[in-house]
């Protein structure tokens, strides 16, 4: 028996699973204390930037506010009237959002409230359980509850990372069909026509029919409507940035509309008694203020538990997206996971005010950026505009016309609809990727977006692993004597890596990919490359294309980079030299896709925006089917050793450099900058290069 007991200890002694697991686990419970209460101080950011909030933002943060409020009127409304709930229930949906964004948010600009495919996904479940027990009403408030639950889950365990296995054209064609679902849903109020079916074939068919049935009225508010709607958006493109009056215009069109119309309901409906004379329909919003909280039944909760997957994975996606997209035009960090976690507490706080589910949504995002937003405390303004219609203007929103809403609700989301040069961008990328978008597009349009959704993610998965299996395997004769060592997706090569062929110089560094580069893996390749360069290099402030000396409202990059300096071991970052050339290397990369190429292309702007315009890219072992790729969607990619044509040079800081090796993507000079000319750093890392060419291996790759 004690040979067995001696057998054991001695196991657990030198087995390195055990030894590894007793090191981590005495690691993270000496940094338990202090981790947890970093993550609960994390899940409030406004606890980091709000003391260092500059006074004199106040009044860009009250206009912005100010005018996301206005907006937010008639966009609730529009929006409860495509979830099929009684009109007022869209601005309950809409005061607590902005508010619980000012504690929660990772970004500046973002805009929450109902959305467009939050609405239309949430009306495909009613429609479903409607006839039941409950009320179309407290359907909504049970979906908002489910999918702030899902999205608690994946927040407050750092799972935001699972919502990138939705790709990009996936996104584009369900995105597409919602905003055709949602135009057709509105035909029947735009133009009077009593009984439109429901379906996307029956709704086309009976549009048709009842048209000589239409009702004039309707129709003359409704097209009156879109066409002051869309001239005040092409005014607004065309001289909003030389004319403010024109901009607020613009911006405020919506609200614009919904007083003129309002006028003409009233005036034309207000002395003919019942409801059934009225000239046109109007939306009768009724309510008398803000009704008291209520908890959604279990039993419903679990009936549309399954149902709400669909709205919050659409719904998810695009709020972490609108996200990003802003934090990197305004150039600031945001957090998905946190984001995520303020999506999932927003929701389920919202369910409990008999409210529809919200997320981020692009048109608002783009006019808080626009109106040069300063902060999230911009919400507090947003909360009290709409809470003051809540209570004091429901009686006037009574006499809104449908039509109107629906010429509201049409010009919101005609630009949700991705153009067909889009899709044949997915063509001429990827078929597979075109194949992903189509099936979203067309199953959700004549099926169901669930159904859609899962088919092209379910497509998606079968490729991906089909890949996998059939991936071709070749074996070079001098493979067991390669230097290049065997290093995880995508991770820095440090100068000792290649110190045995060439003296790398410290303002460049290597990447190197050993896997396919596409959706699932591509966001996390691109932020590790961006992690590194900023840890390992100095940003530039010199105003010709690097960052600005100005500190930015958001600290959480700041804390991040820091972070991660001191994992490094760099105690002095004042010493880090700029980062001049950045080679990637992709000798193991047999496969991209458009999600990849997006988010490179993203990269690259990134890192120039920290490192300035000079800063260098190049490609090296790029195989012929990685380069047609990247060439089909829509980068310049130039032969290294070529000089290139008159044009290129002209722009050349728009052509990406391809190296057959990485020492010669490494030795080969810098071009002259178009823009700075030489710089004395990259004269000291042409003549380090130089004196690296001495110690050049014979074998061709790194």
């Amino acid at each position: 028996m004690m040979k067995y007991i001696d057998l054991a200890k001695d196991s657990l002694r030198t087995d390195f699973t055990w030894n590894r697991l007793t090191h981590l686990t005495v690691k993270g419970a000496r940094a338990l204390p202090e981790a947890s209460v970093q993550y609960a101080l994390g899940k409030f950011p406004i606890i980091g930037w709000l003391p260092q909030y500059n006074y004199r933002w106040i009044i860009n943060d009250i206009i912005a506010g100010l005018t996301i409020g206005l907006m937010l009127i008639p966009q609730g409304l529009s929006y409860a009237k495509i979830a099929t709930i009684p009109v007022q229930y869209g601005l309950m949906s809409s005061w607590a959002p902005s508010a619980i964004y000012a504690f929660m948010g990772t970004t500046k600009d973002l805009s929450t409230g109902p959305t467009s495919l939050i609405s239309l996904l949430t009306a495909e479940i009613i429609e479903s359980l409607h006839g039941d027990e409950w009320s179309p009403v407290e359907i909504a408030s049970a979906v908002a509850m489910m999918m702030g639950i899902y999205g608690m889950v994946i927040g407050f365990l750092k799972l935001g990372f699972l919502l990138e296995f939705i790709s990009l054209p996936i996104l584009s064609g369900f995105i597409s069909a919602v905003a055709i679902t949602i135009i057709l849903n509105q035909m029947d109020s735009l133009l009077g026509e009593p009984n439109v079916g429901d379906g996307t074939a029956t709704q086309i068919r009976d549009i048709f029919q009842q048209l000589p049935q239409a009702n004039g009225y309707a129709c003359a508010i409704g097209f009156t409507g879109i066409l002051l709607l869309t001239i005040l958006d092409q005014a607004g493109k065309r001289w909003g940035k030389k004319n403010r009056i024109i901009w607020f215009l613009s911006i405020t069109r919506a609200f614009i509309a919904l007083v003129i119309f309002t006028g003409v309901g009233y005036a034309a409906n207000r002395s003919r008694g019942a409801s059934d004379n009225f000239l046109f329909e109007v939306a009768k919003v009724q309510a008398d203020g803000q009704e008291p909280p209520k908890v959604p039944s279990a039993a419903l909760l679990s009936k549309v538990a399954s149902r709400s997957i669909a709205v919050f994975v659409g719904s998810a996606v695009e709020h972490t997206a609108i996200a990003r997209a802003f934090a990197v035009r305004n150039n600031y960090v945001t957090d998905q996971s946190q984001e995520l976690t303020y999506y999932g507490v927003t929701n389920v706080f919202n369910s409990f005010f008999h409210a529809m589910g919200v997320g981020g949504a692009m048109s608002r995002t783009a006019v808080n950026s626009a109106c040069n937003v300063k902060s999230p405390l911009s919400g507090f303004v947003t909360t009290a505009v709409v809470l003051v219609s809540i209570f004091k203007l429901v009686g006037t929103l009574y006499w809104i016309p449908k039509a109107t809403l629906a010429a509201i609700i049409i010009t919101a989301v005609w630009p949700l609809m991705s153009p067909p040069s889009v899709f044949y961008g997915y063509w001429r990328t990827s078929l597979a990727d075109f194949i992903s978008s189509m099936i979203a597009f067309w199953v959700s349009l004549f099926v169901s977006t669930e159904l859609g959704i899962a088919a092209a993610v379910g497509f998606n998965i079968v490729y991906v692993l089909l890949r996998q299996v059939f991936a071709a395997v070749r074996s070079l004769p001098d493979a067991r004597h390669s230097t290049t060592p065997e290093l995880p997706l995508p991770l820095a090569m440090s100068h000792g890596d290649v110190g045995s062929h060439v003296n790398l110089p410290p303002d460049v560094r290597i990447f190197t990919f050993t896997d396919s580069l596409f959706f699932p893996n591509a966001y996390h390749a691109k932020h590790v490359i961006i992690d590194t360069v900023k840890t390992m290099h100095a940003p530039i402030f010199n105003g010709s294309g690097g960052l600005e000396q100005e500190r930015n409202w958001s600290v959480t990059g700041e804390k991040r980079i820091a972070k991660l300096r001191r994992r490094a071991g760099i105690t002095d970052a004042t010493d880090l030299p700029p980062i001049r050339m950045l080679v990637l290397d992709f000798g193991r990369t047999n496969h991209i896709d458009v999600t990849a190429c997006t988010h490179l292309k993203a990269m690259v702007k990134e890192i120039k925006m920290y490192g300035g315009a000079s800063v260098e890219v190049r490609f090296a072992n790029i195989s012929e089917y990685v380069r047609q790729r990247f060439e089909r969607a829509g980068w310049t990619l130039t032969d290294g050793w070529q000089s290139g044509s008159e044009s290129e040079q002209q722009d050349r800081d728009n052509v990406t450099r391809v190296f057959d090796s990485l020492v010669d993507a490494v030795l080969t000079p810098r071009r002259q900058s178009t823009r700075l000319g030489t710089s004395g750093s990259e004269k000291s890392s042409r003549e380090s290069v130089g004196k690296g060419r001495g110690k050049v291996s014979t074998k061709e790759q790194v």
